[in-house]
């Protein structure tokens, strides 16, 4: 008989892909390890699939925060950014491991392989000042362009005579107001007559690449991140509207050189769409257009191969796989991953997806994913609210057993993507501005009261939750409604002000946008700080944080509990010392969803069988 997944195994077989590159006719990519928080390379091609020998330290980028494009891949030698930042080069023939950049004092990132100069483009971060720079085969530094306060990931035509890249400047995230630069490559490797244009209206710009002659971006300046074809002509920009779709192509570029696009080799395009958080992958040839891969619902690093591409798919019910998708027959090819979940296992729950319709022009419609348990005890289970993170960001139909803990044991889950994600255009995501904490809170309610009032979910068993900006969002909800149940705050966001003051540069005018003016509306501010309100929240409340939180500094969830625990509210901390901003290891995270579910089982009502689970042996930590 078929049991639900442990805790433990919920978090530590989790491997997440990303990042993949193409060289010659061989694949790689990065796939984490959650049992030991590293991130590690791997290569597919005729001979097999094996792990990259990179050394013991995880291959990760600490640009911005975020980091991407932490590795570039030249014919004969890998280059990547170490844990510590350093970058490090491994001969592909003798696996000799070089110290390429042994300057720990920098952080480096949007690493692009630039083959017609055997070398390797990336962004440099040193003393809080960006700049383009290139990196040589025996560990030549080169200046390539500065005085911009961030670079996104450079793009190299395939002739290496051009580069491009886009920009943006504080306060301004790279999503809101961006600008997109190009040069010319000199025979010295030098860049010349590097100029700078925004889009033709107020937005952003990403992604840029290069099909033959032809410089393509991703632009939200006519609402949705849609591709267009740019060519400079007398200094000016001209900006050519592709056939595609009115949707979302891309996500918000919190990391350095995603792809959610490339050309094909036989002509024509792939591209990624988001239509109501699902993401779709399309081949556009000849003018016609041909959905692929119907199977997948989230697709990243498209690359063009042979016969079509290779790219990174996420689905609802397996693991991340690399793709080989052909060009001419549609058909998706698992080389990679792609696991369906143990037989022993219960089967995992495909979500459903809901649409709570606008109320007034300020409460828009809101889509969400909701999971059903697979066997709940009573018609109407309990659920649990999740805000994602952000939040200018996304919930997305892919497979996490995390969900799936919760769906085997008898409750339901609920993503919801509300006001300010991304994938429903430009609008609705500034639509947050000067309103985080009030519409994103606003909108979970909202989709509570549709659940409940739906019959899909117990009225008197709403639980909340979501990490980092998401615990912001629950523990807001908590603040303005006492429907719910219990309220978790996973590393989540208690003080806004405090927050400003301790942030990093990447992100040091996010919080003035989400909330507005500092000195003009200090009384917003105010009103939106969980920790400032505690006395306004009337269910329990448990918390999870990490002693080495850099982005949501750990005194602030200290001060959140202590101000409950003065009113007598029921709480619960639980305090890792050496976990940072989202937790790497994988006991850690399984201690984390043993105690959710043991805190929000023992007040589940009415549900014996909830309870009875509740009693099941915990995880230990080591």
């Amino acid at each position: 008989m078929a049991e639900p997944i442990s805790a433990l195994d919920a978090c530590a077989d989790f491997s997440q892909y990303a990042q993949l590159r193409v060289c010659g006719d061989t694949i790689f990519w990065l796939a984490s390890h959650p049992e030991t928080g590293s991130v590690a390379l791997w290569q597919a091609d005729h001979s097999g699939i094996c792990q990259v020998n990179t050394g013991p330290d995880s291959i990760r980028s600490r640009l911005n925060g975020y980091g991407g494009g932490a590795y570039a891949v030249l014919p004969g030698r890998v280059i990547w950014v170490a844990d510590d930042q350093r970058v490090w080069q491994l001969d592909r023939i003798t696996g000799k491991r070089t110290l390429l950049v042994p300057d720990a004092d920098n952080t480096w990132g949007g690493l692009v392989a630039d083959p017609q100069h055997d070398r390797v483009l990336a962004v440099r971060e040193r003393h809080q000042q960006q700049a383009l720079m290139a990196l040589g085969a025996t560990g030549q530094v080169r200046l390539l362009h500065q005085g911009l306060d961030f670079y996104g990931a450079p793009a190299v035509s395939q002739d290496g005579t051009r580069v491009a890249w886009c920009s943006w400047q504080l306060p301004d995230m790279p999503w809101l107001q961006s600008t997109l630069w190009q040069a010319t490559v000199t025979a010295d490797g030098n860049i010349a007559g590097a100029s700078g244009q925004p889009p033709p209206v107020s937005g952003s710009v990403q992604q840029p690449q290069f099909a033959g002659e032809h410089l393509w971006v991703i632009s939200d300046h006519e609402g949705w991140w849609q591709p267009w074809q740019v060519t400079r002509k007398g200094g000016r920009d001209q900006w050519l509207k592709s056939t595609a779709p009115m949707l979302d192509h891309a996500n918000a570029p919190w990391q350095l050189g995603e792809r959610h696009s490339c050309p094909l080799r036989e002509g024509g395009w792939a591209r990624v769409q988001y239509r109501q958080g699902i993401g779709e992958l399309w081949l556009e040839r000849a003018g016609q257009c041909q959905r692929v891969a119907e199977g997948w619902t989230d697709f990243r690093d498209l690359t063009p191969s042979a016969d079509g591409l290779v790219c990174i798919g996420r689905a609802a019910e397996r693991h991340d796989a690399v793709l080989k998708v052909c060009a001419d027959s549609g058909s998706a090819t698992i080389l990679a991953g792609g696991q369906v979940p143990d037989r022993s296992i219960m089967a995992p729950v495909a979500p459903v997806t809901f649409v709570v319709d606008a109320e007034t022009p300020d409460t828009p419609s809101v889509q969400g994913f909701l999971y059903p348990p697979i066997s709940a005890p009573t018609a109407a289970p309990p659920v649990i609210l999740i805000a994602h993170g952000g939040p200018t960001s996304a919930a997305y139909a892919v497979y996490n057993p995390q969900v799936q803990f919760w769906c085997q044991r008898g409750f339901a889950v609920a993503e919801v993507n509300y006001t300010g994600s991304t994938g429903a255009g430009r609008d609705f995501r500034l639509r947050l501005a000067g309103r985080w904490g009030e519409a994103d809170a606003q909108d979970m309610v909202r989709c509570a009261d549709y659940l409940t009032a739906q019959g899909l979910v117990c009225t008197n068993n709403v639980f909340i939750q979501g990490r980092s900006s998401g615990g912001y969002t629950a523990l807001m909800a908590a603040v303005q409604t006492d429907r719910f149940k219990a309220v978790g705050s996973l590393f989540g966001v208690t003080d806004p002000w405090r927050l400003r003051t301790a942030t990093h540069r990447f992100e040091s005018g996010y919080l003035d946008w989400l909330l507005g003016d500092p000195q003009s509306h200090y009384a917003r501010w105010q009103a939106r700080a969980p920790a400032l309100h505690a006395d306004r929240i009337r269910c329990p409340a448990i918390f999870f944080q990490g002693g080495k939180d850099a982005v949501v500094v750990p005194e602030q969830t200290r001060r959140m509990v202590a101000a409950l625990q003065a009113r007598g509210q029921p709480v619960e901390l639980h305090w890792y010392e050496d976990e940072g901003h989202g937790f790497q290891r994988a006991d850690n995270q399984a201690h984390m969803l043993e105690s959710l579910y043991r805190f929000y089982g023992s007040l589940a009502s009415d549900d014996p069988e909830i309870r009875q689970k509740d009693n099941e042996p915990a995880h230990k930590l080591s």
